[in-house]
């Protein structure tokens, strides 16, 4: 696919009496008019790009995004550990800017704000290192991001000893911040003495680029993929574009330029962690609509693009990233509900027995992965049952591993999204439709109960609040499995649901709860999510005559 630079404008909320027909075709127009994908601005990703490219266009709107993001208690993002990496991002980069007001490389603009911020910033984050009374959550890279970035903050602390900065007199002393227990720097200090010593960057690598250092440049092997990024990742194309020293006028540092400034006014300023990512939205678009039994039509370019993508070892979620098992399946269980089959062989390059990796050297298990090649396998065998054998083996094994892993309230948790309520909704559909077993219908059960259990008073469900996406993972949990909503308790949770979504799609923003290096929402998976579920519950008329 050709990538072009174009303005990428997030998908707009459902509107209350959505008309899904229409609206799903409108999602899908937008996926083939804005290919580089729909997702919500980083705090992390933002601060990264603030001190790596003060130089790029829109740098005095990422400072304003970073100080109007800022919590009351002086920290940046979502609830507990999940606040830990934005706010170190965050007032790392105002620290930067104010290295960089005092040095006179940058005007002094707002100077007092930003540190105002940075202070606050530093007072909650030495609180919650010392109290150590954060849970980390197992995010992207994060062993290698947080004492990248504590160092860089007290390396900056011991410049203010030195060369006081207005505003941050309480730091002149000896207060620094120190790493979380049961973390350390180890892992990060030996992958810079590799890549300094001349190793080849690992793959997985690249999206995090930013926390290599300042290994020398070309003795890594890294160069941008189309169109320009290194790891789909702004922070990481900055942080290779630094090392180059911007010296020459080669074609890949051309790209990667043309690249930062395309994302850079993508949403005004600030930047996402992850983009493109083409093949990981088509894909969670198109499979979640068609399973739900949504009426679509999606312009042949999109299914296209999914097979196309598909090669020896699957298919990464968009350029620079590593092929992975769960978009590879993802897409493939796509394609085969559009009509297009192809025998998912690629996925065997990630069986680790009894479970499958997202890729190999994957430092964690992710449940959703596993769920998504259980859908991916069966929805194979349904198409072409004569290749039973090995493929059959696996759901087996696989249906077996997912209700082990089930927790004993009834709901999964995953590493790749905050909430419960993702992680149970991927199980419970793979199981329900391939599962084996009575074992795979009662753990299917147990969910369904969890989910009862949990409804919030407003008929919605959510980790932290109520949220539109997760209430319609909730409803897909509820109206998915075959037989079940005939229980009037599971059809009154069901409308309370759809009574929610209706009254509340589009009248509130979709919090971050996908997990990158910090969260994001990639907005048009979400709006595919809700346009199912509401799908899902209009389809049965015994709960449309029940509401009325």
């Amino acid at each position: 696919m050709q990538f072009v630079p174009i303005k990428v404008d997030i998908a707009r909320p459902l509107a209350a009496g959505v008309d899904i027909v229409a609206a799903t075709r409108e999602l899908l127009a937008g996926l083939a008019r804005q290919p580089w994908g729909q997702v919500s601005p980083s705090i992390y990703e933002t601060g990264r790009l603030v001190t790596l490219a003060p130089w790029l266009i829109g740098h005095a709107e990422r400072l304003r995004y970073l100080l109007d993001s800022q919590r009351p208690d002086g920290g940046w993002g979502a609830p507990g550990g999940y606040a830990l990496v934005p706010t170190l991002s965050a007032t790392e980069a105002l620290l930067a800017t104010l290295r960089g007001i005092a040095a006179g490389r940058q005007p002094a603009v707002g100077r007092a704000d930003l540190a105002s911020a940075a202070d606050r910033g530093l007072r909650v984050l030495h609180r919650w290192l010392r109290a150590d009374r954060l849970s980390i959550p197992d995010t992207p890279a994060v062993d290698l991001i947080i004492p990248a970035l504590v160092a860089s903050i007290n390396q900056q602390l011991d410049e203010v000893r030195e060369s006081p900065l207005t505003g941050l007199d309480a730091w002149r002393g000896e207060a620094r911040l120190g790493i979380p227990k049961r973390m350390d720097s180890s892992h990060l200090d030996r992958i810079r003495q590799a890549l300094i010593a001349g190793a080849r960057a690992p793959e997985k690598l690249l999206h995090a680029w930013e926390v290599a250092g300042n290994p020398p440049h070309g003795a890594t092997g890294i160069h941008p993929a189309s169109p320009g990024t290194v790891g789909a990742s702004p922070a990481a194309t900055a942080a290779w574009l630094g090392g180059t020293g911007l010296v020459g006028s080669s074609h890949s540092v051309h790209q990667a330029l043309a690249y930062l400034e395309t994302v850079a006014r993508q949403l005004g300023g600030p930047v996402p962690c992850a983009v493109p990512i083409t093949v990981f939205e088509r894909g969670w678009v198109l499979s979640g609509l068609a399973r739900a039994g949504v009426p679509l039509a999606p312009p042949p370019e999109l299914v296209s693009s999914l097979a196309v993508a598909i090669g020896p070892a699957g298919t990464p979620a968009g350029p620079g990233l590593p092929a992975d098992a769960d978009t590879t399946s993802v897409a493939l269980h796509a394609l085969v509900q559009l009509g297009t089959t192809l025998a998912p062989e690629s996925l065997w390059g990630y069986e680790m027995t009894p479970y499958f990796c997202t890729w190999p050297g994957e430092d964690g298990i992710s449940v959703t992965t596993n769920a998504h090649v259980l859908d991916a396998f069966g929805a194979y065998l349904t198409t072409v049952p004569d290749v039973a054998g090995r493929y059959q083996a696996a759901v087996v094994q696989l249906s077996a591993w997912l209700v082990e892993q089930q927790l004993a309230s009834g709901e999964w948790g995953d590493r790749w999204h905050a909430s419960p309520y993702y992680a149970t909704a991927c199980c419970v559909l793979a199981l329900d439709q391939f599962g084996c077993g009575p074992s795979a219908s009662a753990s299917v059960a147990r969910a369904i109960e969890w989910v009862l259990a949990t409804q919030r008073s407003d008929g919605s469900w959510g980790r932290w609040t109520g949220t539109v996406e997760e209430t319609a993972y909730a409803m897909h949990i509820l109206l998915a499995p075959a037989g079940l909503t005939e229980r009037r308790h599971i059809a009154a949770a069901a409308i309370r649901g759809y009574t929610y979504l209706q009254e509340t799609a589009g009248r509130q923003d979709d919090p971050p709860l996908w997990h990158d290096k910090d969260l994001y929402c990639p907005s048009a998976i979400v709006r595919a999510a809700t346009l199912a579920a509401l799908h899902l519950a209009q389809s049965r008329p015994d709960l449309m005559t029940s509401r009325a």
